[in-house]
């Protein structure tokens, strides 16, 4: 009796635990995780340097979510293999983008992540567009026509303990082509379009979109 006890309390701690550690992961629907996210997003996008011309406001993109979160409990710490074939990995996009975070869930918050992918920045030379290291990650998040993003989180204890987490973000359209600069060099939202607005140095169209409707 006293073993079953035993096992039945180790039993219950187990629950206990993986609950407590599933709660540390946020849904795709999320708004809190949602905001995070592009708000880190678009906060690295409006400080580039150089400016950025063309720079777009992202936006959440709930199939890209959807993308994100299956390809994050796969837990394989390297690129979804669809990536490079045509309208393969999200029938909105013909390619989509990726990028990948892993690290303890502890030290995790998107804007945590998303600020080391841009932190590459000093290892791009803008003018010969080239890395001195990796800086793939710092590309696609700044790259000026990937403006639809969506993110999840996943634990995967498999890929270093039973606190490790991965994030995964995918972008629509793709960014990081080949001797392409991630956006033109100019005083920042000079290339906006008539129908954006420029707001925090980015081309936000859905802002403008909104404000349009509330005066009609």
């Amino acid at each position: 009796m006293a073993l079953k006890n035993k096992f039945s309390c180790l039993w219950i701690l187990g629950l206990c635990l993986v609950a407590t550690t599933s709660s540390k992961i946020p849904s795709i629907t999320d708004p809190h995780f949602i905001d995070n996210c592009i708000e880190a997003h678009n906060e690295w996008r409006g400080k580039v340097n150089p400016p950025a011309a063309d720079m777009k406001y992202m936006i959440w993109d709930k199939g890209l979510a959807k993308m994100a979160k299956a390809w994050a409990n796969q837990c394989k710490f390297e690129h979804n293999d669809c990536l490079d074939k045509s309208y393969k990995c999200y029938a909105a996009f013909e390619y989509v983008g990726e990028n990948i975070w892993l690290g303890g869930i502890k030290s995790f918050t998107p804007r945590h992540a998303i600020t080391a992918w841009y932190n590459e920045t000093q290892f791009y030379d803008f003018d010969s567009l080239s890395c001195s290291r990796v800086c793939g990650h710092y590309t696609q998040l700044v790259w000026a026509n990937s403006f639809y993003v969506g993110c999840a989180v996943a634990m995967c204890p498999n890929l270093g303990g039973a606190s490790t987490a991965i994030f995964v973000c995918n972008y629509g359209p793709a960014g990081n082509f080949a001797n392409m600069p991630p956006y033109v060099r100019g005083e920042s939202c000079s290339l906006c379009s008539k129908e954006e607005k420029c707001v925090k140095n980015l081309c936000n169209y859905f802002l403008m979109k909104c404000w349009m409707l509330l005066e009609w």
